[in-house]
């Protein structure tokens, strides 16, 4: 037995309209371990490689570089060098990557109230 309903028809469309599932291309952009946690750093002003590595102490300088690439490499965030010694580099949030910090501010605000504040309701 098939159950239909108007949210799973609207699925359908939209998979069919643009050739995929939307959630599903959204998470292959910004999706996995290190890059949610990126984005939000740097929409909250964590802007610079030092900084976002001691934010995220288990990401090696590697993954950490490689993860920023794609994320530049896709549009999400900007990458600004300064001429200095040591060189600097400051990471912004592109105004794609802006589009994103409503979600960020939602996963935070569901985290806090599902999942850190556990131990309050028990």
């Amino acid at each position: 037995m098939e159950i239909k309903s108007k949210r799973f028809d609207n699925m359908v469309k939209d998979i069919q309209e643009y050739g995929g599932c939307p959630v599903s291309a959204t998470l292959k952009v910004f999706g996995g371990k290190w890059k949610p946690l990126i984005l939000y750093f740097i929409s909250v002003d964590v802007n610079r490689f030092g900084q976002l590595q001691r934010m995220m102490p288990g990401c090696s300088k590697r993954m950490l570089t490689n993860q920023l690439r794609e994320l530049e490499g896709d549009g999400l965030i900007d990458r600004e060098v300064f001429a200095e010694v040591p060189p600097k580099v400051i990471y912004t949030l592109t105004s794609k990557g802006e589009s994103l910090r409503p979600i960020f501010r939602e996963l935070s605000n569901w985290g806090k109230m599902n999942l850190l504040h556990q131990s309050d309701k028990n």
